[in-house]
């Protein structure tokens, strides 16, 4: 059967790329990338660069048409940041790639083969494909660690997407909304409860963005004042952000007291059924937002592979970012698990984190490189910069290099250095402008929840009534 360069057969037809542009030449090597993340993008981003068209074909296969800028969510729920500029358009930045829109369910290494379903239903004459490689990029990030908590997958929401993200700020001015209309004291103490369950980076930027954002908001409610709202923030351990130290750490939780947060260390949420979110120190709160942001585990699509693992289902490793015991196989971030060979003791992991994955990823486009053209690989070592975290408008906390900063320097800090890491000059001048104009204007409080519903209105006028979206399970 022919193959095509640019396209894929669906079904059980194999899709490889073109391996050769005239007869005589050496045939284009096939990298596939699977995932659009950090490592993903960048990596595609540096290999677009460094090999000529004639040399190899890029493949990047990603769930969603975009890259998703983490860091940015908390000021993006808050309104300083729109959507758009959170994301990062995979076909704009990756010109000479194929970016194939799709989620990869198996991978067959010893074989060569990736099986990937895409957006198209069987129905709609989908149904899988497979995607033939000859170097293998596997970077598929995290997913939302979950625990079997009773009332958690019915009313919770996670806080790791841009869909997230916004959704989350849309439904906390509904809240404000519903509590300002209701006559009921009972649904409008639900409806001002907001319970976030993860003292990470994610758990305590989004309170302290969403809380300072309310706060805010409520002085255009005549009925709403911020002490009436109660933001609870629950986590298992004894501290909160330990990546900025203890130091730190302790005065992050001093600033959040200081702003009316009930903040729970060493207590763990046992249920949230009923709409009642119920801790394990006793306390019981009726609320109608519960976030969860304890923790990530490993992709999937890593427990459907033939690669090797070790006891935490990530992928085992060289500091050279190949994985041990298998050629033509690279991972980083955090599905891969890297030794850090700058730490004093031996054995020790790279953090899975943003700050590893992007330079992780520089390494691993180099070493891929030299690999193709018979060169020698580099190690990857890079000691632990430090850490930033916003707590909400001029307010942060940072520990880099060494120096312990707070309140408005740190949150400064904070803008600086996400800014200098976003891809393209042309998302950071977007970004900065966004960030001008929220400066010289007021923020906007609107919510637009209807979004998530967009045929409500004519199934309404159409005489069925709206129906209930399809929920989403994790895959």
């Amino acid at each position: 059967m022919d193959k095509l360069p640019a396209t894929l057969r669906h079904g059980t037809v194999k899709a490889a790329n073109s391996r050769g542009t005239a007869p005589g030449t050496p045939p284009r090597t096939r990298i596939l990338i699977v995932g659009g993340g950090y490592v993903g993008m960048y990596t595609a981003l540096r290999l677009q660069r460094k090999l000529r068209t004639d040399e190899a074909e890029i493949t990047v296969v990603s769930p969603e048409p975009y890259m998703t800028y983490q860091p940015f969510l908390p000021e993006a729920a808050a309104g300083s940041i729109s959507p758009r500029h959170v994301v990062v358009p995979l076909r704009r930045v990756l010109p000479k790639c194929r970016i194939v829109i799709g989620e990869a369910r198996q991978i067959d290494h010893a074989a060569r083969i990736a099986t990937v379903t895409t957006l198209a239903t069987d129905e709609e004459g989908g149904g899988p494909i497979e995607i033939e490689y000859d170097e293998l990029v596997l970077a598929p990030g995290s997913v939302s660690r979950t625990l079997p908590i009773p009332g958690l997958a019915e009313y919770a929401i996670g806080f790791k997407t841009v869909e997230e993200a916004i959704g989350l700020r849309n439904h906390v001015i509904e809240q404000m909304d519903i509590a300002s209309s209701t006559r009921d004291p009972a649904l409008r103490d639900a409806a001002l409860t907001f319970v976030f369950v993860g003292g990470g980076y994610a758990g305590v930027e989004a309170l302290g963005e969403l809380e300072d954002m309310a706060r805010y908001a409520a002085r255009y409610y005549h009925n709403i004042k911020p002490e009436d709202m109660k933001w609870v923030l629950v986590e298992a351990s004894d501290r909160i952000l330990p990546e900025v130290g203890p130091e730190m750490g302790t005065y992050t939780i001093r600033e959040l007291r200081r702003r009316g947060i009930d903040l729970r260390l060493e207590t763990r949420l046992e249920s949230c059924e009923d709409r009642i979110a119920v801790l394990s120190d006793g306390a019981r709160f009726p609320t109608r937002t519960v976030v969860w942001t304890a923790g990530v585990k490993p992709h999937p699509i890593l427990a459907a592979s033939d690669l090797p693992k070790n006891e935490r289902g990530r992928l085992a490793c060289t500091s050279f970012l190949t994985v041990e015991g298998v050629e033509h196989a690279w991972a980083a971030g955090d599905a891969a698990s890297v030794p850090d060979i700058t730490a004093p003791e031996k054995g020790v992991a790279c953090a899975p984190n943003a700050q590893h994955a992007v330079r992780q990823a520089t390494v691993l486009a180099d070493n891929l490189v030299s690999s193709l053209r018979g060169g020698l690989l580099t190690e990857y070592a890079h000691r632990y910069a430090g850490s930033v975290a916003s707590l909400g408008f001029h307010k942060g906390v940072a520990h880099v290099y060494g120096r312990k900063l707070k309140g408005y320097p740190a949150w400064l800090m904070h803008r600086a250095y996400h800014l200098s890491r976003v891809p393209t000059f042309n998302r950071k001048a977007r970004v900065l402008a966004e960030w001008t104009l929220s400066g010289l204007f007021k923020r906007e409080i609107v919510s637009l929840g209807s979004l998530e519903h967009p045929r409500a209105e004519f199934e309404l006028a159409a005489g069925g009534g709206p129906k209930d979206p399809p929920k989403k399970t994790e895959g």
